[in-house]
């Protein structure tokens, strides 16, 4: 599937799994609340240190992979046990944020994209805990890329980026 579809099953992903290298080479994948401002930029929050701020310092790189309609089924033509899904995966570089005007716009997008019904609190939540939260800047180094595995309404399989 092409990057826009890509980008789609990202934006709408409860979360978003990235994976680190930690300083001993180790992998180090955790589940996040991601946002994005445009198709490149992606911002998760977390605290001032700990284990994703030492792999960063380390290896910015890191991958970002995302799953949507994930729902077990049987496949209707053969009767096999599979899933049907969306998926997508970037990959980008990360960076601590230190400038406080483009950590609370992230925090901004972040709370909107998550709790848009409560935006009221935001400007007192972020007087409170800015100065004891990290935020963090995923640049994506290319285009997301995407798969999905999905049977239309006859049971075929739709391959090779057929919609319907």
């Amino acid at each position: 599937m092409d990057s826009r579809w890509a980008l789609e099953v990202m934006r709408k992903a409860p979360y978003i799994t990235v994976s680190f290298t930690r300083t001993d080479g180790t992998a180090y994948g955790v589940p996040l609340s991601l946002a994005a401002i445009d198709d490149s930029t992606w911002y998760f929050h977390c605290a001032t240190e700990g284990d994703k701020l030492e792999a960063i310092a380390a290896h910015p790189e890191v991958c970002l992979s995302a799953v949507t309609r994930c729902t077990p089924t049987v496949g209707p033509k053969d009767n096999s046990f599979t899933l049907q899904y969306r998926s997508a995966i970037a990959f980008g570089r990360a960076e601590l944020v230190t400038d406080d005007a483009e950590k609370i716009n992230a925090l901004k997008a972040i709370s909107q994209r998550f709790l848009p019904q409560h935006m009221e609190a935001f400007d007192e939540a972020v007087a409170r805990s800015l100065h004891r939260t990290a935020v963090v800047r995923i640049t994506l180094i290319s285009p997301p890329s995407g798969k999905r595995k999905q049977y239309d309404k006859d049971g075929e399989e739709m391959k090779y980026g057929r919609m319907e």
